[in-house]
């Protein structure tokens, strides 16, 4: 049997793509530095071997799934192309993977994981469903019908696949690294559209959506009445949302969702969108959206001392508007206190007057060193810039997270891409003395 060895075995997609291959019974390991992230807790618990980088990992009988991150000078690639041994770079390998299956991509500039995560889960109270998270959570079920994958529009590795059904939720210009402006975004996109195979789910209060073409039916959701998946008499409470959803203007269903945020109701929408398409009985669809407990890293909830602390992934000023909703929606009486870690200096040089407005919403604003990627090697921006455009602002970093106590029962927004949680351990770690003492 092949041996599937990933170089880069903790990114999240490649740390998701190995748990669902280990589960298909196939054998797995891989490599990556020493350094910890969270995606590698289901591989241990999987108990797949996880070596550090070494051209010696490398030998004969194995097939090599390399991360994109990683160029081909990589020493264990390197050594892989001098003994002959395939290289199958991950998004390709996924897309040659996902043509046994009903295959659903889920993409957008924000809210891919989320609506990835809420989509598996909904379509596993159906049908048997393996599927592949972008927060590093993967699994593979015998005799799959479907197969729910996050696809990811950097470097348009997106358009190595063909999926039957494409979920899109929006367009915005991320990623300044890679693409020049949103027209390029845009275009990204369009050719995506364009290898969907059977229907594209896209949300059509998004004006950048609505300027997709494809060969395919696009059925619209929003909340405007226009769509052709609408939602209506919306309410909102502290246990999350209930709306009325109609479908080309007809009632279809009243859906409750313990989930907080007009991006939630959204990415519900997208979900139940598909499933009308496929068939799913409506009582499943709501049994299945009522059980959902989210996905890492996407407000995660730890309360701690009376205190409300959130680990969330938003890293793009419309990401962290929206964590800025949900906290408000569901802490309506608390205040919110955003400590804030932006990833890349080109992201947000780029987009520092949209970090600076969007921040400014919260009650108070803390900000931690700029998380520099493998993707650049530094910038000339800092931090301070950031800390000066917010009224009232402070500069954090892990020798001052005490200045964090002044804010008693508040609600703490853990928000960014990088590293941001040492500064929540760090946290944690301050309360849980204090208490002892």
């Amino acid at each position: 049997m092949t041996l599937f060895h990933f170089v880069g075995i903790k990114g999240s997609g490649m740390s998701s793509l190995a748990q669902i291959l280990h589960d298909s019974s196939y054998e797995v390991q891989g490599s990556d530095v020493e350094k910890y992230f969270f995606t590698e807790e289901p591989l241990r618990d999987r108990k797949i071997p996880i070596f550090p980088f070494d051209e010696n990992n490398i030998h004969h009988g194995m097939t090599i799934i390399a991360g994109n991150a990683f160029p081909d000078d990589h020493p264990e690639l390197k050594r892989a192309a001098e003994l002959g041994i395939e290289i199958i770079r991950y998004h390709d390998f996924l897309g040659n993977y996902m043509k046994n299956f009903i295959s659903v991509g889920v993409t957008g500039s924000h809210g891919k994981t989320s609506t990835t995560g809420l989509l598996s889960h909904v379509l596993s109270g159906f049908a048997p469903t393996s599927y592949l998270i972008g927060d590093g959570t993967g699994k593979g079920v015998e005799e799959s019908d479907y197969f729910v994958f996050e696809a990811c529009e950097y470097k348009r590795h997106f358009l190595a696949y063909e999926p039957d059904y494409a979920i899109m939720t929006n367009i915005d210009f991320d990623h300044p690294d890679y693409f020049k402006d949103l027209e390029d975004v845009l275009d990204a996109f369009s050719d995506m559209a364009l290898r969907v195979k059977k229907a594209l789910i896209a949300c059509g209060d998004d004006l950048n959506l609505q300027r997709i073409h494809a060969n395919v039916p696009v059925v619209y959701y929003g909340f405007e009445e226009s769509n052709d998946f609408a939602a209506k008499n919306i309410i909102k409470t502290e246990d999350g949302s209930t709306f009325d959803v109609f479908v080309r203007n007809e009632y279809y269903h009243t859906f409750t969702i313990p989930l907080a945020g007009d991006h939630s109701i959204l990415n519900s929408l997208g979900v139940i969108a598909l499933c009308h398409y496929e068939g799913v009985p409506v009582n499943v669809i709501q049994e299945r959206l009522s059980s959902f407990l989210g996905v890492k890293r996407r407000f995660s909830i730890t309360p701690i001392n009376g205190r409300i602390i959130v680990d969330d992934y938003a890293h793009h000023p419309n990401e962290i508007r929206a964590t800025l909703q949900t906290a408000r929606q569901k802490y309506p009486d608390r205040e919110l206190v955003a400590i804030f870690q932006p990833h890349t200096f080109t992201r947000t040089s780029a987009l520092l007057e949209q970090f600076a407005e969007t921040l400014s919403a919260a009650d108070h604003v803390y900000l931690c060193d700029i998380f520099s990627s493998a993707r650049e090697k530094s910038g000339n921006l800092t931090i301070h810039e950031l800390v000066e455009k917010i009224p009232g602002a402070t500069y954090l970093d892990l020798e001052n997270v005490r200045l964090l106590d002044n804010h008693n029962d508040a609600v703490y927004l853990f928000m960014g891409a990088g590293d941001v949680q040492k500064y929540l351990y760090a946290f944690k770690d301050k309360m849980a003395k204090d208490e002892t003492a």
